[in-house]
């Protein structure tokens, strides 16, 4: 055990597999770990080189190995895969991990702070509740449509009909009153946590001088610049190599699939941060919508290829041109100058 250098470990729920090697890169030790025994286990190696794939639990063990001296190293199960032998189990994935820790060229995600965790963790719960009020209000139109009350589309007249239901309208029969007022209710408790979640966020963007810069740039609001900051960690922009690398992991950049010098680019990649990608996409429908009213570089951009281009795709580009602004503020801290 006084040899080993580099481990590779394969995270579970409750039984994990450990792959050891020297060196010279000899097999000193593969077995499985319960869960129980993996933290007894790391504190008798030497200080050494782990490696662990980037899912569920990976950045809480990463803090807890990290804590025992060791250098942990988390990489993406996308960059894992081309290392497993054949078959697929326990014992080929810790001896993929182990290898694949090893190669120069590996990509590794930062290990984050339980702090850093918690405020993504916001943004999550955060759109899931704004996922459960839009079928809320969905479901109310749709049942009050079968008693013969309807509205036009959009949220605020959704709301209108959940107002009725709450205000016992002579419109709304009693008997469907008293089955629609559970979703009336909850659709309030809802209304009040998206507004808590929205006013935390706002002050941790304001508190925040990467945040404060994002913010000077069109269609980029306080959510957004939060869950870049966020996303970024502390090693913010600099882990990437540039403003294209950083559209790529956000998977913002055309497909591609060259060959024989012959470049052939299709469709966005979306690989990457699809919770980032979707913000700035929506931050791009609202530069768009609002572009006659400005006439800076960008808008003016926007309004050429609106001339020939479908409004989506435009959108599309305009996110890509977002992220890449961004990247240019916060490597340069400069704010926005339309």
């Amino acid at each position: 055990m006084s040899t080993v250098t580099v481990v590779g470990l394969d995270l579970a729920k409750h039984v994990f597999q450990v792959h050891c090697i020297d060196t010279e890169g000899r097999v000193v030790l593969n077995r499985s770990l319960r869960r129980r025994e993996v933290a007894d286990f790391f504190r008798r190696l030497p200080p050494c080189r782990v490696g662990m794939e980037a899912c569920g639990s990976a950045h809480h063990w990463g803090r807890t190995l990290i804590s025992l001296g060791h250098d942990v190293k988390l990489m993406p199960p996308a960059y894992v895969k081309p290392y497993v032998r054949r078959q697929k189990n326990d014992a080929a994935d810790a001896e993929a991990i182990c290898e694949a820790v090893t190669r120069p060229s590996m990509r590794f995600v930062t290990v984050r702070s339980i702090e850093n965790q918690a405020v993504l963790m916001r943004h999550k719960v955060r759109e899931l509740i704004v996922a459960q009020r839009t079928q809320l209000l969905n479901a109310l139109r749709g049942h009050l449509a079968e008693a013969g009350v309807i509205a036009a589309q959009g949220a605020c007249n959704a709301r209108a009909l959940a107002a009725l239901v709450a205000a016992g309208d002579d419109e709304v029969p009693t008997c469907v009153v008293q089955a629609l007022l559970p979703l009336v209710e909850q659709l309030r408790h809802l209304d009040a946590a998206i507004a808590e979640a929205d006013k935390a966020i706002l002050e941790a963007a304001r508190g925040s001088a990467d945040a404060r810069l994002l913010m000077s740039i069109p269609g980029i609001g306080s959510l957004t610049a939060n869950a870049f900051v966020a996303t970024l960690g502390p090693d913010g922009v600099g882990q990437f190599s540039g403003p294209r690398e950083f559209a790529a992991f956000l998977g913002l950049v055309p497909r591609q699939r060259s060959s024989g010098g012959k470049e052939r680019l299709g469709r966005i990649t979306k690989m990457g941060n699809v919770y980032l990608r979707k913000l700035l996409v929506v931050g791009a429908h609202a530069v768009l919508h609002h572009h006659a009213r400005h006439e800076d570089p960008l808008r003016l951009w926007a309004r050429k290829l609106l001339a020939t281009k479908p409004f989506k795709l435009v959108a599309v580009a305009i996110a890509n041109k977002l992220a890449r602004i961004a990247f240019a503020l916060l490597s340069r801290q400069a704010r926005y100058a339309a």
